[in-house]
């Protein structure tokens, strides 16, 4: 365990986190991400489901190409705003970047209260003598 801390140390000492790049990241895996949310909602606003998967199938390689073939921004969104079979669709609410963490918040609060905390109240002892300035 100890060896696997020290390259964990090793890995991520000095790591820089940019976090203008990774919401740039972010917003242009977004769409892609959110196309399950969008076709039930289309769906529930009473569209043909295989004829809005295969829309969004459609206008996602399209935005795909523009992607990754032609460095150019996901234009996902718009092409199916534009598109009147999802008019009607509330595209922002589905664009919340918090429907897409799911349980992650709850189970990470649950692993810190349920395993962390025990182990270093466990250890308290350990990690004070460790922790202790040496002379």
């Amino acid at each position: 365990a100890d060896a696997i801390l020290i390259l964990l140390e090793n890995i991520s000492d000095g790591m820089v986190v940019y976090d203008r790049v990774a919401i740039q990241n972010l917003n242009n895996e977004l769409p892609f991400m959110a196309t399950e949310s969008i076709l039930m909602a289309a769906v529930q606003a009473g569209g043909d489901r295989q004829s809005l998967h295969e829309l969004i199938r459609v206008h996602s390689q399209e935005a795909a190409k523009q992607v990754k073939q032609l460095a150019r921004p996901n234009d996902l969104l718009e092409r199916l705003k534009n598109d009147p079979a999802f008019s009607g669709i509330d595209f922002a609410t589905l664009m919340d970047i918090n429907q897409f963490v799911g349980r992650a918040p709850e189970q990470v609060d649950e692993f810190l209260e349920e395993t962390v905390a025990p182990a270093l109240k466990k250890h308290a002892h350990r990690i004070a003598r460790d922790s202790a300035p040496r002379v």
